[in-house]
């Protein structure tokens, strides 16, 4: 009996292994996080131009026929101006918050984020990549609301620039909490209905004045994200507006949206494993 070298057999171990590594060649290394965030982002914000632009029409005439039923019981100053500010980030909160959470909900039931954990993409730019279109989604309707009110209302158009900064730092904030709740619901209607509630609450919590309401509810207001991105747009409608007070506003928006998409991607890792 003849002994031949493991290295000459077409099946042995060594040619397997040669194999596999060809394979794992060919397949390449894991997608970056930056390209993979910006061929989410495109892909999302190019699904939702086609499917969305019914309900943003929807979204912002909500908003336009709030502002014109509080005309008839604000007639200007401090609560004219947290009317327009509550009304346009509305916007922001039906898109980002409401919609984003019967997306995600839908997706985890149909089991479409089956589809993106086989892809290479990390789970982070997949949660930020449909945030950010759903965010960037709002930005038409929220101006056409903020200048629509400012004319309805008679305020200053001059500040209006901040809102390049509001509606991202808001929409990050919602669009996070909106992505959470949709992966984090058990089913796609509870996804729904949580995000109809959140939707809610920041009408009833951002339009109304806050010097209006009970001290409870003042403190429930604190604790909604989009309540900051609502104070740092009213305080700009002012003769001299405090922009440290607009920074601080601003940078809890930051601060909160950071800690909402972790945990979206935390809840989207989730739900993909299981």
């Amino acid at each position: 009996m003849s002994v031949v070298p493991a290295e000459v057999l077409p099946g042995g171990v060594l040619a397997v292994e040669g194999t596999a590594g060809r394979a794992a060649a060919e397949l390449g290394p894991r997608a970056r996080f930056w390209p993979s965030l910006a061929a989410v982002y495109r892909a999302q914000l190019s699904r939702a131009r086609v499917a969305r632009i019914p309900l943003l029409f929807v979204a912002t005439f909500q908003s336009v026929g709030i502002m014109v039923l509080m005309r008839g019981v604000v007639d200007g100053g401090g609560e004219a101006e947290s009317v327009v500010a509550g009304a346009s980030v509305l916007v922001v909160a039906f898109v980002a918050l409401n919609l984003l959470a019967q997306y995600f909900g839908q997706l985890r039931a149909n089991g479409g984020l089956d589809h993106y954990a086989t892809l290479p993409v990390p789970p982070a730019a997949v949660v930020l990549g449909a945030a950010g279109a759903y965010a960037s989604f709002t930005v038409p309707g929220t101006v056409v609301t903020a200048v629509f009110g400012c004319l309805l209302f008679g305020l200053p158009l001059t500040h209006l620039w901040v809102l390049l900064a509001v509606i991202p730092l808001a929409g990050a904030a919602l669009s996070g909490l909106g992505a959470a709740l949709g992966l984090l619901a058990p089913r796609p209607e509870l996804a729904t209905l949580l995000g109809q509630l959140g939707m809610s609450a920041a009408l009833l919590l951002g339009v109304l004045p806050a010097d209006r309401m009970p001290e409870a509810v003042r403190l429930a207001r604190d604790l909604l994200p989009s309540t900051y991105g609502v104070e740092a747009f009213a305080r700009t409608f002012g003769p001299h507006p405090d922009w440290a007070f607009v920074l601080g506003d601003l940078a809890v928006c930051a601060g909160v949206g950071a800690v909402s998409l972790a945990v979206a991607t935390w809840a989207y890792r989730r739900a993909a494993v299981r």
